[in-house]
Parts: structure tokens; sequence; C-alpha cells
């Protein structure tokens, strides 16, 4: 009887749960993207949305995809998007106006374009299912770890702090508020 609780047709049941449970908490991520009217909120709502791109990835058994998204799309991609907020001399906080008027056709646009990528996603793949995890060319991930930063660990840490200090100087330069 547990078996069958954990595992039913060799699908992890807790994966798919939280399959759905990331799942839901990315897409109201993304409409919290799309309709706040904060810059600085909208960008932050983004890093939610892709920490779990990277949860999802963690839950497909790619751990290095995953940290690779940690690490270029949130550690750099959004560190620079904050850094251009507040570089630029907008006003940070709520605007209006900021809307397209044409807003209310991207729905209808939207849902046509999720439809039609579902029916493609089923029909192509349909009942197939993810082949057991390998390791490729016989790396694991922890071995390509061990041989990028072990020797260059001190060295990666120091260029990323000196590297904040550089952004947050010219941070500091640009905004004479």
């Amino acid at each position: 009887m547990t078996a069958f609780l954990l595992a039913v047709d060799d699908v992890n049941v807790a994966q798919n749960v939280a399959f759905g449970i990331i799942a839901a908490v990315m897409i109201f991520a993304a409409l919290n993207v799309v309709t706040t009217k904060n810059v600085v909120h909208a960008a932050l709502w983004l890093v939610t949305v892709l920490a779990g791109v990277a949860a999802q990835y963690i839950l497909a058994a790619a751990e290095f995809v995953a940290v690779s998204q940690v690490m270029v799309y949130i550690g750099a991609v959004m560190v620079l998007f904050l850094f251009g907020i507040m570089l630029t001399r907008a006003q940070i906080g709520s605007e209006e106006g900021l809307n397209n008027k044409g807003w209310a056709l991207g729905i209808p646009v939207a849902l046509l374009l999720f439809g039609l990528m579902a029916f493609s996603i089923l029909d192509t793949y349909g009942d197939d299912t993810l082949p057991a995890r390998t390791d490729v060319g016989g790396f694991a991930t922890e071995g390509i770890a061990d041989q990028v930063l072990s020797p260059y660990l001190v060295p990666f840490i120091a260029v990323s702090f000196v590297l904040l200090a550089a952004a947050i100087g010219a941070i500091v330069l640009a905004r004479k508020d």
C-alpha cells in the first residue's frame, strides 16, 4: 500500500505535487510582474519566477542547470536590472499611465497562444516520460563543480565582492538625491 502511495505508474506523486505548487507560485508571481505599478516590485516578482524555474530544474534532476539559472539570471541579470532601475532618474515607486492602451487585446492573444502551445506539446509528447538519470560523459555535477570551483573558489568570491563594491560605488556617484 505504501508503494502505491509513493509511486503510481512509476511517477513520483510528491514530485508532481511539488511541480504543481511551484508552477502555481510562478504563475502568481508572473501575473504580479505585469500588473504591479512599482518597477522595483516587478523586478523582485521576476526574481520569484526565475527562482521557480530553478526549482523546476531541480525537480527534473538537472542540478547543474538549476545552479546556472540561479547564478546567471537571478545573480547577474536581475542584479543588473535592479542597478539599472536605481541608476536611472525615474521615480522609484508607483507610477500611473505606463500601461499600453491596447492591453486588453493581449489577454485573448495570450490565451490563444497558450492553447496552441498546450495542444502542440500534448500532441508531440503525449504520454512520454523522462529517461532515468544518467551522468553525461562520466562526469557528475559534483565533479564538474569541483574541477571548476575548487582551485578558484577564493578568487571567485573576492572578485564578486569587488564587483559588488564597484556597483554600489557607481550607484552612489550616479544618484545625487
